[in-house]
């Protein structure tokens, strides 16, 4: 009896998987966020790739112009598509939290070499061999990049960088030498304890143009959390009348996921004071 059972119980799959029609595939192409493009750069002595994200109107509109955001550690497999992603969102009419950008990707080659200034420690030379080229890199940032996105896409003045870890090193490099380069700072879980924290002794140069800054950090131990409080608190005696200042600190966030919930907050304070 068992076996006829089993008999039936086969007979009557067979024929309902066979009797099922499955949908004809009518087309198949590739889903694309952005445009890969690759620069040669004179400074750096190396061809550098750029992920490219465009608002889903910029070739509808040839009049319109976007600020550009530019994102350190911008490859595919980092932080590229989650943050096109958020602009995207960000973007949207309904939604309206920041206005329609462009994003620049900076792929790395050796972001240990690029992000970082010479240090004077030891153990940093040693676990960092290539390191110590930021000024090459925001030489290339200023003199190339820049001027090349400001060449080929429709572009505002305006301009934003978003840096993390040792990007978040670089970015708050960029503030205190050369602040004119960008007009908001989005610095997350910046690696301040480089150099013996030598950068937060420095005096950070004047500017005359409104900025943004918002300085993030999780829950990441006892030298991050404080050098990040350390570089607010240090912005704060040195406001000029045009900054806005955030500070935001991420408890229930990691130095591993703490960048897209620090980017969304970043772009709702920042953009939402423009728009005041």
């Amino acid at each position: 009896m068992r076996h006829i059972f089993l008999s039936i119980l086969l007979f009557l799959i067979a024929n309902f998987s066979f009797g099922q029609t499955l949908p004809e595939k009518i087309s198949e192409t590739d889903f694309t966020i952005g445009k890969i493009v690759s620069i040669n750069s004179k400074i750096l002595n190396e061809n550098r790739t750029l992920n490219i994200y465009l608002p889903s109107n910029y070739e509808a509109d040839s009049s319109k112009k976007y600020p550009v955001i530019y994102l350190l550690d911008g490859s595919r497999d980092e932080d590229f598509i989650h943050i096109s992603g958020l602009v995207q969102f960000g973007s949207f009419p309904w939604i309206n939290m920041i206005p329609e950008s462009i994003v620049v990707g900076i792929a790395n080659i050796d972001r240990k070499r690029d992000f970082t200034y010479p240090s004077e420690n030891k153990l940093d030379q040693k676990e960092f061999p290539t390191s110590g080229k930021s000024g090459k890199f925001i030489s290339f940032l200023e003199k190339e990049l820049q001027p090349f996105i400001d060449s080929v896409y429709r572009t505002k003045s305006s301009k934003t960088i978003i840096g993390q870890s040792l990007g978040g090193l670089l970015a708050t490099e960029i503030l205190f030498e050369k602040p004119e380069l960008f007009d908001n700072y989005i610095i997350v879980s910046p690696s301040l304890w480089w150099d013996n924290e030598n950068l937060l002794e420095r005096d950070p140069k004047s500017y005359g143009s409104k900025k943004s800054i918002y300085v993030a950090v999780g829950k990441e131990g006892e030298v991050m959390e404080r050098t990040a409080k350390e570089l607010f608190e240090k912005l704060l005696k040195n406001k000029n009348q045009n900054s806005q200042l955030y500070f935001n600190f991420l408890e229930g966030k990691s130095h591993g996921d703490a960048l897209h919930i620090a980017v969304y907050n970043a772009f709702e304070k920042i953009f939402e004071s423009k728009n005041e």
